[in-house]
């Protein structure tokens, strides 16, 4: 990773260089597309899907080099702060990042919202009856729990939801037993609810691409104690702005419906988030093109 001081150097030199290229009628813009950007991301199925989508138009339709690199959503935050990445696409606020946001925000650029309406809660199938469980406080109904056999399917111990869900067991004063398993294990056991017509609720979240799969709805929380909406931003190193004025328009101008990021994200599971990427790339073109639009003025 280059560090700031290499950073410095570096810019000083094209600094120095201006004139000389000026003269050769070689444009700045040029140097700046031959150094790749650094993109984070992690393993989330929508992180992924984003991210390829940004790679691939920056790549196709901004002649701008990419390389992505994968690590824990932390080390992206502290590799903003230092310089080491350029962009990060999957910063969930204004609630779940909060605490690593207020640690960065005076020394990285916020590049705006890239979709809206994500959130974390709990979900059931569309066809249990909605006046009889609308909310989390109608868990506490006795006939609604014997139905579910007093369990809420959660996913994996340690996630930030399994603790948020925790919290609300008891803010809502309900008698259940969260159930622990992997994502897969969730989505497996609510797959397996809904073909044998059993209730279930699981821990979920939006984008997931179940919810282009099956008719779900989340159960409304009036005390919030799973959250409010969030919205996911794209973040930029200090300086990014800058240095890649045309990418950073176009991540400006990028704004995906969370249906259209389902649907790739339920396409990747029996294919990939880079094949799917690419075709909802090529097939959106009249989208694509609202989104680089900002980049070419």
């Amino acid at each position: 990773m280059t560090d700031r001081k290499a950073l410095t150097t570096r810019r000083s030199f094209l600094a120095g260089a201006t004139t000389t290229l000026a003269l050769a009628g070689t444009p700045l813009s040029v140097l700046a597309q031959a150094k790749p950007i650094r993109i984070g991301w992690t393993a989330w199925a929508d992180a992924e899907a984003v991210t390829n989508i940004a790679k691939i138009i920056l790549e196709q339709r901004l002649a701008q080099k990419v390389e992505l690199v994968m690590t824990d959503v932390a080390l992206q935050y502290a590799g903003l702060q230092r310089g080491q990445i350029d962009l990060m696409l999957m910063a969930w606020l204004p609630g779940t990042h909060k605490s690593y946001w207020e640690k960065v925000k005076d020394d990285v650029e916020d590049l705006g919202a890239l979709y809206t309406d994500a959130k974390l809660g709990w979900a059931v199938p569309d066809e249990i009856p909605v006046g009889t469980l609308r909310s989390i406080a109608d868990l506490a109904k006795p006939e609604v729990r014997e139905k579910l056999n007093g369990r809420i399917q959660g996913i994996d111990a340690g996630a930030g939801l399994m603790k948020l869900s925790e919290a609300a067991i008891k803010s809502y004063g309900l008698d259940y037993q969260l159930l622990t398993a992997s994502d897969a294990a969730m989505v497996s056991a609510l797959d397996r609810a809904i073909q044998r017509k059993q209730w279930i609720v699981v821990t979920t979240w939006s984008p997931h691409w179940m919810f282009s799969r099956y008719k779900l709805r989340y159960l409304e929380d009036p005390k919030q104690a799973l959250g409010g909406a969030e919205s996911i931003h794209a973040l930029a190193r200090k300086g990014f702005s800058a240095d890649f004025p045309t990418a950073s328009a176009f991540i400006r101008n990028m704004k995906i419906s969370l249906a259209d990021l389902e649907g790739v994200m339920l396409k990747a599971k029996d294919s990939s988030s880079a094949k799917e990427a690419a075709a909802y790339v090529a097939s959106r073109g009249d989208v694509v093109n609202r989104w680089v639009a900002a980049a070419s003025k």
